[in-house]
């Protein structure tokens, strides 16, 4: 029996990591079960869900090219067994607070020109440096602080 992809199979738990548990399938080779494949809810330890010994049932997520199995025991449940998730309610959407509302009111006023434009920008730059100025000195003491 070759392993394939999507198939279910049979298996027997043979050691057990923090990260998963490996499982030893019909025809020798070894998978691993990653803890977040092992339960449909948050698993924080797997000795709590698997021991070694443990016969379970797996599906077969992914074979790669060096041969190593991926494997998923909540994905081997059939959907009837498997809990339903509560839906979560749909939130309402917010409104956007982003530059386009902006641009439809700039588009009434007068563009600004370069020189405007860099005006302003230097009169904010200013105000900025003031402020932050004044924020750094309070905390280092002030201008009388500075020894030289």
């Amino acid at each position: 029996m070759s392993i394939e992809v999507g198939s279910k199979v049979q298996g027997k738990v043979t050691g057990i990591t923090n990260f998963g548990a490996f499982v030893e399938l019909p025809d020798g080779k070894t998978g691993l079960v990653h803890i977040s494949e092992v339960a449909d809810n948050y698993v924080k330890d797997i000795n709590e869900h698997l021991k070694v010994g443990d016969e379970v049932e797996v599906k077969v997520m992914n074979v790669e090219a060096d041969g190593k199995i991926g494997l998923s025991i909540r994905k081997a449940k059939p959907q009837a067994e498997r809990p339903e998730r509560p839906e979560r309610p749909e939130r309402p959407a917010r409104p956007r607070r982003d530059n386009r509302s902006n641009d439809r009111n700039d588009r009434h006023q007068p563009k600004e020109n370069f020189e405007q434009k860099m005006a302003r920008f230097l009169k904010d730059s200013d105000e900025r440096l003031a402020t932050l100025k004044r924020a750094t000195e309070s905390k280092r003491g002030g201008r009388g602080a500075r020894r030289g």
